[in-house]
């Protein structure tokens, strides 16, 4: 029973922004009033079924964050953990510092995440030892080579752009960063899919769109106003 099992949530807020092109954190971008990496923060300290949190940051941001943390009661356990040169390290390092049941993982830089996503992806956790949030792709994917040249097409009805959150049981999650710490994956469900283990992708929406781009900020700015207003 879910109910009965320890969930620690990680937020990620760890990396360069060198696409964002503004040569700060975009996570500490300020939308409606309060930062970026609020909105994430709030939407899984309210959540029912977590338990503490973990933010994987940058050591020179750690007073940023704490500053941040600071200006709400919060609830429930926060603790900072240093991240590394990469996300794959960073969510290494956060998964080593909590001994929960479950790990559900997030990009900081989604401020506009559902609770009903969170309870989904928790929930799902009684079948599999991995589930994500994704959408299904609006546009036919091109696979090409160095070259650039086309080498396969993507069936655009079973192709799916991947968000976060994704959520692990946290001991098989672990168990395949030790595994393949030296192989780079750019999101923790491919760990699990090199061991073979089936992950369950719950279709979200198009709103839940990560901060990754300067011109993001409007979109989003639009986003939240929208939530805000409900």
């Amino acid at each position: 029973m879910i109910k009965e099992k320890e969930v620690t949530a990680i937020i990620l807020v760890a990396g360069n922004s060198t696409r964002y092109g503004q040569n700060r954190n975009k996570n500490f971008e300020i939308l409606q009033g309060k930062t970026v990496l609020e909105y994430s923060l709030k939407a899984f300290e309210g959540n029912a079924y977590i338990d503490s949190i973990i933010i994987g940051a940058k050591q020179e941001e750690i007073p940023i964050i704490e500053k941040i943390i600071q200006k709400e009661k919060n609830a429930k356990p926060i603790a900072i953990v240093i991240g590394g040169k990469t996300r794959q390290e960073t969510v290494h390092n956060c998964i080593r510092q909590t001994k929960a049941d479950i790990v559900i993982i997030h990009d900081g830089a989604r401020p506009a995440i559902k609770q009903d996503y969170i309870n989904q992806c928790i929930e799902e956790m009684d079948k599999f030892k991995g589930a994500t949030i994704g959408v299904p792709s609006k546009d036919t994917i091109k696979i090409t080579d160095e070259n650039n040249i086309v080498v396969q097409s993507t069936q655009r009805s079973n192709t799916w752009i991947v968000q976060t959150p994704q959520c692990f049981d946290r001991e098989t999650l672990l168990a395949m960063h030790e595994k393949y710490q030296t192989e780079e994956v750019t999101d923790d469900c491919m760990l699990l899919e090199k061991s073979g283990e089936k992950v369950k992708i719950i279709q979200g929406d198009y709103t839940n769109i990560k901060i990754t781009t300067y011109e993001d900020i409007e979109i989003m700015e639009k986003f939240i106003a929208q939530m805000l207003a409900k």
